[in-house]
């Protein structure tokens, strides 16, 4: 029944939000907690088993995720670390799934190529959304943290290809290399074609048509959706089509979001992203007990957990080779690589290799496979390709996960930035500083009259110089340089204090009935604006 299938999905989503908030309480990393939440739910006897039909999660999950983490890519660093996002993100992908093809077979029988290519593709790509959970608030390199961000937008576009083409091998039974090389080259061009011509659409309408904040958020949440399935209606990549549309819209965003839209539109992005994230982790837990079901009438529960572990351990050991491949092959052979980047040394890469943790993608991969072949028979070592995805998911996941604050604590990565970095306050005291400056020069430009005649318009720029001099003595020497952090807390703290203060004043007018609920709504929102921005620094 519909509402019994509503009512448990509203169940689970608060079930969810609960479990964040125990993840926060306990400093743990929400997906990792909410795997192990779903797996303890699992085994509640009257939980019902849960099921989700294979061609509906690719279209449900994927979309909105991928065009999440195209719209927040920095452009910047992406170009910057071009070269090692490339390497990891299409050669990790590809190494790791032949590694896993080739052990596959050789250890599972009468498991195939395609289907050890299946695997591959399944397992390859780490999660970004785990990784950056478990690395918020942590001070690591930026080199590393960019890498990090920039292979997950390519190695998802990557791993799904890999896996497109071995589910077409298993399902036909066919596979030939100079097509296949063909087919993936067609249906990426034309896939980036389509996501870059329907963002064009929308930029269009977005930014001469749509003037109202209550549109414009919608229209970003259909967007993927619409590159997808155009796309796929055309047997392209979807995939490719929406990172390529996500990306365009990012860039050109400015033209079409004005503070009140992009407010509104960061908020619902961050709800959605983190309900289908948080959806799907808490979906893997409580996959399993299904999961172990279904293999038991073609292996031993005892098999399949060493095929797991097998291949799960060569996907950790894999990664981490090769990201050490991709950090110092290239220096050996460009001396040009090596007069322009420094050394990352050894310890980055090797965070960088543990914080491969899988997640989403895998799982909604594994998922996506078909219950039956073209032929109707069922699907060959389907449930075992579940539960080998579901262990590698765990053991990366939580292992992983939980292990590497202590990892960057024991590499002292956190006091050891490899490149020459501005810290991101100073960055803002600089940028602030810069357009302070610009302002008083519009001042003195246009309002020299207005500001003679009217005291309250020379205040403006009497505040601005203070903060100018204030800012420009502070930053001449070295030593209140490293004060300024300490004095920026207590700011920080001190104006929180206020805003909640103010918060707390207006509450009370509230209930004096004295003003309108539209002015005490608008000062909240302004007072809500305010917390944002100190929080957000």
């Amino acid at each position: 029944m519909i509402h019994e299938n509503l009512l448990l999905i509203l169940v689970l989503f608060f079930t969810m939000a609960i479990l964040y908030l125990l993840s926060q309480k306990l400093k743990i990393s929400y997906p990792i907690f909410l795997v192990i939440g779903g797996l303890a739910i699992s085994f509640i006897p009257a939980m019902p088993d849960i099921k989700i039909e294979p061609e509906m999660v690719f279209l449900l999950f994927l979309p909105p995720l991928l065009f999440e983490a195209a719209w927040y890519t920095s452009w910047q660093q992406f170009w910057k670390w071009r070269r090692s996002i490339m390497i990891m993100g299409f050669g990790l992908v590809l190494a790791t799934s032949l590694g896993v093809a080739l052990v596959s077979v050789a250890i599972i029988p009468f498991f195939t190529p395609a289907l050890g290519f299946l695997l591959g593709g399944i397992i390859s790509p780490p999660d970004a959304v785990a990784a950056n959970s478990v690395l918020k608030g942590m001070s690591v390199p930026k080199r590393g943290l960019s890498i990090l961000e920039g292979e997950s937008l390519v190695n998802d576009a990557a791993s799904l290809t890999v896996f497109r083409f071995a589910l077409a091998a298993v399902l036909t039974g066919q596979f030939v290399l100079k097509e296949a090389a063909i087919d993936f080259f067609s249906l990426a061009v034309m896939g980036v074609f389509v996501g870059l011509v329907i963002a064009h659409i929308l930029y269009l309408i977005l930014r001469y048509w749509v003037k109202s904040s209550s549109i414009t958020t919608p229209i970003t949440l259909i967007a993927p959706y619409l590159m997808y399935i155009v796309a796929e209606q055309f047997e392209w990549s979807g995939v490719l089509a929406v990172v390529s549309g996500g990306l365009f819209l990012s860039f050109r965003s400015h033209d079409f979001l004005n503070y009140h839209t992009r407010i509104q539109a960061t908020e619902v992005w961050a709800t959605v992203g983190f309900l289908l994230n948080g959806f799907v982790f808490i979906l893997i837990g409580l996959q399993l007990p299904s999961i172990v079901d279904g293999i038991k009438n073609q292996y031993t529960l005892q098999d399949a957990i060493y095929y797991s572990l097998i291949i799960t351990l060569l996907v950790i050991v894999l990664r981490i080779v090769l990201v050490y491949g991709s950090a110092f092959i290239p220096r050996l052979l460009s001396k040009r690589i090596r007069q322009k980047e420094k050394s990352p040394g050894l310890k980055l890469p090797f965070m960088v290799g543990w914080a491969g943790m899988r997640g989403v993608v895998s799982l909604a991969s594994a998922l996506a496979i078909p219950l039956t072949l073209d032929n109707g028979e069922p699907f060959p070592h389907r449930n075992l390709i579940l539960f080998i995805t579901f262990v590698v998911i765990l053991i990366t996941l939580v292992f992983q996960g939980l292990t590497l604050p202590f990892i960057i604590k024991l590499l002292k990565l956190k006091v050891e930035e490899v490149d020459d970095f501005v810290p991101l306050d100073d960055q803002i005291e600089e940028i602030r500083l810069r357009l302070a400056k610009d302002s008083v020069a519009y001042l003195d430009d246009r309002y020299a009259e207005e500001m003679e005649e009217f005291e309250t318009i020379s205040r403006v720029k009497e505040q601005l110089l203070r903060s100018i001099e204030a800012t420009e003595r502070t930053m001449e020497e070295e030593e209140k340089r490293e004060a300024l952090s300490s004095v920026r807390k207590l700011y920080r703290n001190i104006m929180i204090e206020l805003v909640a203060l103010r918060r707390d004043g207006l509450h009370k007018l509230k209930l004096e009935k004295k003003y309108d609920d539209e002015v005490l709504r608008i000062l909240e929102h302004n007072l809500d604006l305010e917390e944002a921005r100190l929080n957000r620094h």
